[in-house]
């Protein structure tokens, strides 16, 4: 057997073992999801869903952060190196998505009353609904309550804390619309 063949035949068998670990970890493991090296699901994987056809990149952190929360990622998504997805209420990432690398999604915050301590003051959470076809460029971060309509596109290095209309194209910290996809 040549070395290439050994080299095609461990790489998909690695491949295999991440997918089955998945499949019995998650909430919901559609099928042919490629899951790359170091991805975490973390505190409650049972309330994550993943649909078919998803490929998830290295580095990549997905958390529902306590019992109630629920993330949910379409069929035929990407989600790019080393993104954090971290939920307190919900998260639902649409069909035929792009998430680039470095993305950061966060449905929660804490407060910050004066006349208590910082990491004693509860957290405040709303859900995120990015629609089907979104195209999220890198670096960009989207706050809690934000609702992302079908086919909008985010510019690199923007802040999302606003709802965006569908086709829209944001950018910008924070996100302002550019323009809209012809």
């Amino acid at each position: 057997m040549s070395n290439q063949l050994r080299k095609h035949i461990k790489f998909g068998l690695i491949h295999y073992i991440r997918y089955l670990k998945a499949k019995h970890t998650l909430g919901l493991c559609g099928g042919n999801i490629y899951i790359e090296r170091n991805v975490r699901f973390l505190r409650f994987p049972r309330n994550i869903q993943i649909e078919k056809n998803v490929v998830i990149k290295e580095g990549v952190r997905i958390c529902p952060c306590n019992i109630d929360a629920k993330i949910k990622i379409g069929k035929n998504t990407t989600i790019g190196y080393h993104t954090f997805i971290f939920g307190s209420h919900s998260i639902e990432i649409g069909d035929d998505c792009l998430i680039a690398p470095f993305v950061y999604i966060v449905d929660s915050n804490h407060q910050i009353k004066k006349g208590m301590k910082i990491n004693e003051q509860p957290n405040e959470s709303a859900p995120i609904l990015i629609g089907n076809d979104v195209w999220i460029s890198s670096n960009v971060t989207i706050l809690k309550g934000v609702k992302i309509g079908d086919g909008a596109v985010i510019g690199a290095n923007s802040l999302v804390n606003q709802d965006i209309p569908e086709y829209a194209i944001f950018a910008g910290t924070p996100a302002k619309m550019i323009g809209k996809r012809q």
